[in-house]
């Protein structure tokens, strides 16, 4: 165990290793806690909170948002109870007169856009500049005749939002049946491929090997998986193949936790998806041994150090 430790120190200190994290050691050298460096909040996420909480310290009501603001029920939450509302649908949102509507961090359809323009709304974006960017993408080359390919979930937010912003129904495909479907599909017109931001950026690489390898002309790739998604993926994936357990915390709805979980489970068997603490129970914790932690891009900081810390005072003070 102290060797496995050891290496985990080693890996930490050298500056290309994607091990960057807080790392915690028993006395005894037999327990270890590591908290990923990319753990919690993106820049946009972040960036569409704290637009959020400014027009509530602002006092400027009724304030909604366009959905959840991010998959995270304690931010939604704790929103809720300052006051904002959420618009779940079309139909909420033409029952609306006045406010101002926030634009959820996933971004939406462009036809939602026009639609709060179009009723006298103040309309406020929040919408990550990362997926503002792929909105930009797809609008212009849908213009040029091209057929958008997204790779991603076709029922996630983000995704309904991009397709929203085509001039042309898009493609939404997830798995490698379906590259090998539209690669060998003639559409009359060139491909553009997209990614949802939280796409698993090894298998976005793999589907568009297989179009490219089966197509007869050159798609226009355009990789738009956020590079903090890649961080966080490849480091929850590094320490997961050195842990004893791996614990993920983050919204049952958030896609990039999802695929968080799903990373860690491929490498650690023994891996535990919470929201919060609460949802934890420590006695299925190994004692000794690594634990490692990491969090989705909505997770709140508060909620992460929760866990931390609950889970030092196990491991290295070895008790419940």
């Amino acid at each position: 165990m102290q060797d496995k430790i050891r290496e985990l120190q080693r890996r930490i200190a050298d500056e290309k290793d994607p091990l960057k994290g807080r790392l915690w050691v028993s006395d005894d050298g037999e327990g270890a806690v590591y908290l990923a460096k990319s753990a919690g909040f993106c820049f946009g996420v972040h960036r569409a909170v704290d637009m959020v909480y400014g027009k509530v310290r602002e006092k400027d009501f009724p304030i909604y948002t366009y959905g959840p603001i991010i998959h995270n029920d304690t931010v939604v939450g704790d929103l809720r109870k300052s006051g904002v509302g959420v618009i779940d649908s079309e139909e909420d949102l033409s029952g609306i007169s006045n406010g101002t509507v926030v634009i959820r961090s996933h971004g939406v359809p462009k036809r939602i856009c026009d639609q709060i323009e179009e009723r006298g709304l103040t309309l406020l974006d929040a919408t990550c500049p990362f997926v503002k960017r792929i909105h930009e993408i797809v609008k212009k080359k849908s213009a040029e005749g091209y057929q958008i390919v997204i790779c991603g979930n076709a029922h996630h937010p983000e995704v309904e939002g991009i397709m929203g912003w085509c001039s042309s129904p898009a493609i939404v495909i997830t798995t490698e049946e379906e590259a090998e479907a539209i690669a060998k599909k003639d559409y009359g017109k060139p491909l553009c491929i997209v990614s949802q931001t939280t796409f698993n950026y090894k298998k976005f690489d793999k589907l568009v090997e297989i179009v490219k390898c089966l197509r007869y002309d050159e798609p226009a790739i355009l990789n738009t998986i956020c590079n903090a998604t890649e961080e966080r993926q490849t480091e929850a994936r590094a320490i997961a193949s050195l842990a004893d357990a791996m614990i993920v915390i983050g919204g049952r709805n958030s896609s990039n936790t999802q695929k968080l979980v799903d990373i860690s489970r491929k490498e650690c068997e023994n891996t535990f998806f919470v929201q919060t603490f609460d949802d934890l129970n420590l006695r299925l914790v190994p004692s000794r041994g690594i634990v490692g932690i990491s969090a989705g891009a909505s997770t709140p900081n508060n909620i992460i150090e929760e866990v931390s810390k609950q889970c030092r005072k196990t491991i290295l003070l070895n008790r419940c």
